[in-house]
């Protein structure tokens, strides 16, 4: 029996070039055409989209954006009670084991799409804190306290990098659409899941070289650069581990002769 075609497509175009339509409801419209299409992938890239990370997840690479990063120390000071002193300091004055942890110059966006597009809506920007940071409090005191008390170390995160982060995804959609308009001949109305699974390959790269599948709900690490993702310049953080186990594989591969490029979507 022969697959229908898939409806929706028009929905969601009208949808993901309304500047003005939560990117939440194209991602949903985008979810539907996945399901119908029994595309696993999408659906799994979609619905973290939608829901966000978990701490301690790995996220995809164009969710690590820029951040400024500070520490807050205790009150101190003659006529200053109650007044706690944050200052920006440099990963580099960070002690050693901190910064083996990965604490950098980049912090990992884990909200969805709703909660973004409501934060960047009450116009504050964003302090994050780096997982376990607590643990290692202590250490950051004894190494910048200077006689104080480290309170917090935290992340300054602005929200342009939320906007840039949601302008990543809304781009995905568009090319996505974009691509299986150009998978469909002429007068068709509807495409099928042949040209939904066509698309899906070239949008988002859910293949290794071999053909093998990558399911990307784990977060979708990759050893390969894409246009519109920051790249950070130190150190990969701690939750990175499958990064790292991938450019292993690669190294390997590459003394062994084969030439692999592994690369999942963004």
């Amino acid at each position: 029996m022969t697959t229908p075609d898939i409806e929706g497509l028009d929905q969601l175009e009208r949808t993901v070039l309304d500047e003005d339509a939560s990117l939440a409801t194209a991602l949903r419209l985008f979810l539907l055409i996945a399901g119908y299409a029994h595309q696993e992938e999408l659906r799994a890239w979609a619905l973290k989209q939608l829901e966000g990370y978990d701490v301690g997840e790995e996220v995809p690479r164009f969710r690590e954006v820029a951040a400024t990063l500070e520490i807050t120390l205790e009150p101190s000071g003659p006529g200053r009670p109650g007044m706690e002193d944050t200052r920006q300091i440099s990963p580099y004055q960070l002690p050693q084991s901190v910064r083996d942890r990965g604490v950098g110059e980049h912090a990992p966006i884990r909200y969805g799409v709703r909660e973004m597009e409501a934060l960047i809506a009450m116009g504050w920007n964003l302090e994050l804190h780096p997982p376990d940071s607590a643990e290692y409090l202590a250490e950051v005191t004894d190494e910048l306290g200077n006689g104080s008390t480290v309170l917090s170390l935290h992340w300054r995160v602005r929200l342009t990098a939320l906007r840039q982060v949601l302008d990543h995804i809304r781009t995905r959609l568009t090319l996505f659409v974009a691509e299986v308009r150009a998978a469909m001949p002429p007068g068709q109305r509807n495409p099928s899941p042949d040209q939904i699974d066509s698309a899906a390959q070239q949008v988002f790269d859910f293949r290794v070289g071999d053909g093998t599948t990558i399911n990307i709900a784990a977060g979708g690490s990759t050893v390969t650069t894409s246009v519109n993702e920051p790249v950070p310049t130190l150190p990969q953080p701690w939750w990175h581990r499958s990064s790292v186990i991938w450019s292993a594989i690669a190294a390997t591969a590459t003394i062994a002769g084969v030439i692999a490029t592994v690369a999942v979507a963004k």
